[in-house]
């Protein structure tokens, strides 16, 4: 890049994170209202939004619920796509790209169509409204995004290293242990992670599979929006916005986010 390029590149940069960040600014902004309706620009500053939160327990029950689901949900996702992964990585089978793109098949059906097949399913077989088929419905939502991120860090692993272990004396169990799980382990960290941010903030399908007992954050936050439109809803969403701010700075500063994902040090 010539330099009569690297104004006109900056100022570009600078127009797309803008865009970018807007739509968090915007609701963080409007979340520290004092209005009683969204407001922006407001008629003063205030917390009452904030403090309505802790008035109203159904966002903190909620907020909870999703948090278990879903770290239970992208737990279970990714112990299935570790196998599977390393199966499809390291082998040649007939059928494998077939196999692939079975797993890979939730990325490319709409949310609503899955939602309503497993209404169809889950209130044939008893499920509906359930725990279980709640946790079922997202694992298999998820299950890509966990599998094509190991996927990607299982390609390429050298067979030869684990031989080399097993022909040591180690287990096949110590061998992934010791030997193929540090060389996934990126892959199934962030797998992990965008399974879990993908199921915390799932609504579409989570809207037809879930009940009164089993109610997520995001299902929440829509039906508080049916009945009324007023900033608690930018309130729950500003902290959530500073809660991700602040793990992320926490992790970065304690193990390094490069490290955490990419698998190097700094």
């Amino acid at each position: 890049m010539n330099s009569k390029n690297g104004p006109l590149a900056l100022l570009f940069h600078a127009v797309f994170i803008a865009f970018i960040l807007a739509p968090i600014v915007m609701v963080c902004a409007v979340a520290f209202t004092s209005e009683g309706f969204i407001s922006l620009p407001s008629g003063g500053l205030s917390l009452r939004w904030f403090r309505a939160i802790l008035d109203n327990p159904r966002f903190i029950d909620a907020f909870w619920f999703s948090m278990g689901l879903g770290a239970l949900s992208a737990s279970l996702a990714i112990l299935l796509a570790v196998p599977g992964a390393l199966a499809i990585a390291r082998n040649r089978f007939p059928g494998r790209e077939a196999l692939l793109a079975f797993f890979m098949s939730p990325l490319m059906i709409p949310h609503v169509v899955l939602g309503l097949a497993f209404l169809k399913f889950f209130t044939t077989v008893g499920l509906v409204g359930t725990y279980f088929g709640l946790v079922i419905a997202h694992v298999i939502l998820i299950m890509p995004y966990a599998l094509r991120l190991v996927l990607a860090s299982a390609t390429g692993i050298d067979p030869a290293l684990e031989r080399a272990a097993l022909s040591l004396g180690a287990s096949g169990w110590v061998a992934f242990r010791r030997v193929v799980l540090p060389m996934v382990l990126p892959g199934v960290i962030s797998g992990w992670v965008i399974a879990f941010i993908t199921s915390f903030d799932e609504l579409t399908m989570s809207i037809f599979v879930a009940s009164p007992s089993t109610t997520t954050l995001p299902v929440r936050i829509f039906l508080h929006i049916e009945d009324t439109i007023d900033p608690l809803v930018t309130a729950v969403s500003a902290v959530l916005i500073y809660a991700t701010a602040i793990a992320i700075f926490i992790l970065d500063r304690v193990i390094g986010l490069e490290k955490l994902f990419v698998g190097k040090g700094r």
